[in-house]
């Protein structure tokens, strides 16, 4: 199970970064760029090497320290999306415990274990690794260090202290795909990607599904760029797709996100009706002339979950699963354009999230958990993106 101490709660040192928001007519990363890491590789070393000095425990063991977590990142939390709702959760996490907490955003594999190493010396107690490419390095930072949790989102291996955090995301996206069933008029749906990682897959496998539910024959096209950020990329995409005759794009992305949603702007503004849909957040903020809703995931509230869960020493050794019968997933339409969605379109909408939440409809999904039926050894390829 999860570590047996803990540590007691209370006003402690935050380490955080911060930023706002600045206007723009294009949407853009640096609309919502924040500060730089708090911790950045060479502090990190520095950590380590103080910490070495003063004789640390690799348990962490100090019974009188405050509880600690820290979060990593593989992109920044400004993207609007998968990395910024992991961010809200941390704070979130310091204002319920009053929580001593770190963020590190790490840039590349090569950077995984010593983000690992820093933080298991240093004692924290929980550590969110936001993305199924630090599965590994997670897997050998809980041997080395018994006495800290490490939270992989989207992982794919489990041991005492290592616990994939699973986001169903596949629920939200079979409710966008229904919705972008409804409402395309050309017949033609266009889906870009990121990596082509299994829990994005699978997102794309009950978007298209949901879609096909509504409009039976509707011809569903796929894209994966190979980039969670590449905005440039993610713009052509989208492009070629509403070149094709796509009047609904929905993402799998990160900072990628802000390129799907200018390419679709572009669009309408030359004169092509076409209707974006988000991921991972709500991003019906972002662009909200043209965007129709967004497939979400309330990071933040299954951090906090997780959290509590922890505390009642009730994880450890297995999945932690988050949004299967409550609003942790779900697809959000978009208010302000509301009044054009059709009513019956939306209430069908409403009646299969009841059936998905009750557990009488499953969506499809692509397995990527060891030991689940229909795993696949050679799946478990690394990224991150909702799942």
């Amino acid at each position: 199970g999860p570590p047996t101490r803990r540590p007691t709660l209370g006003g402690s040192r935050v380490v955080r970064v911060g930023g706002a928001r600045t206007g723009a007519s294009q949407v853009t990363p640096s609309a919502l760029r924040l500060a730089r890491p708090a911790l950045p590789a060479l502090a990190l070393s520095l950590v380590v090497a103080l910490a070495a000095c003063a004789g640390s425990d690799a348990d962490g063991s100090d019974s009188d320290a405050p509880f600690r977590a820290a979060l990593l990142t593989d992109g920044p939390v400004s993207d609007a999306g998968w990395y910024a709702g992991a961010y809200e959760g941390l704070l979130e996490i310091e204002a319920r415990w009053g929580a001593e907490i770190s963020h590190q955003q790490t840039r590349g594999a090569s950077e995984y274990d010593e983000a690992f190493l820093a933080y298991g010396t240093e004692g924290y107690d929980v550590v969110f690794a936001h993305g199924s490419e630090y599965q590994d390095a997670a897997m050998r930072a809980g041997e080395r260090f018994p006495g800290t949790t490490f939270i992989v989102s989207g992982g794919g291996q489990m041991a005492d202290n290592v616990v994939p955090l699973i986001f169903t995301l596949e629920n939200g996206s079979y409710l966008a795909g229904m919705a972008a069933g409804g409402m395309t008029e050309s017949g033609v749906v266009g889906m870009v990607g990121g990596v082509r990682i299994p829990p994005a897959e699978g997102v794309f496998l009950a978007f298209e599904a949901g879609v096909k539910r509504v409009r039976p024959d509707a011809e569903v096209l796929e894209t994966w760029i190979g980039s969670w950020d590449d905005v440039a990329s993610a713009r052509e995409a989208v492009t070629s797709h509403i070149s094709r005759g796509a009047d609904v794009v929905v993402h799998n992305t990160d900072g990628a996100s802000f390129g799907v949603f200018n390419a679709v702007r572009e669009a309408v503004d030359g004169g092509d009706p076409t209707w974006a849909i988000g991921m991972n957040r709500d991003q019906n903020d972002i662009a909200p002339e043209i965007t129709l809703g967004s497939a979400v995931i309330r990071i933040e509230d299954a951090f906090v979950a997780i959290i509590e869960a922890w505390h009642n020493g009730e994880i450890g050794g297995a999945p932690y699963y988050a949004g299967g019968d409550n609003d942790v997933v779900d697809f959000v339409a978009n208010p302000a354009v509301m009044d054009r969605i059709p009513v019956e379109l939306l209430a069908s909408i409403d009646s299969m999230r009841l059936a998905i939440r009750s557990g009488a409809f499953d969506p499809p999904r692509v397995p990527f958990i060891e030991g689940e039926p229909g795993f696949e050894a050679d799946s478990g390829a690394t990224g991150d993106g909702g799942g």
